[in-house]
């Protein structure tokens, strides 16, 4: 007998717009697209842009350190 495959939950390496600003960022798209975007590095294919997981992370950790600085 062949027992059954558990699927794992597949981790994202790249997010869309809507998935970047809500879930990673936690703003609303329009803010995301008027203070964030322009500031990520995207992958663009098409009409389509990817925002990287590790993209976010960096844009995160850089802006974060701005509010410690005296």
């Amino acid at each position: 007998m062949r027992r059954p495959r558990v699927k794992q939950p597949v981790t994202p390496l790249a997010y869309g717009s809507d998935e970047a600003a809500a879930a990673a960022c936690g703003a609303s798209v329009d803010f995301y697209v008027k203070y964030i975007r322009s500031e990520l590095r995207l992958v663009r294919r098409g009409r389509k842009r990817l925002v990287p997981v590790a993209e976010i992370a960096r844009w995160l950790e850089e802006n974060s350190a701005r509010t410690l600085e005296p």
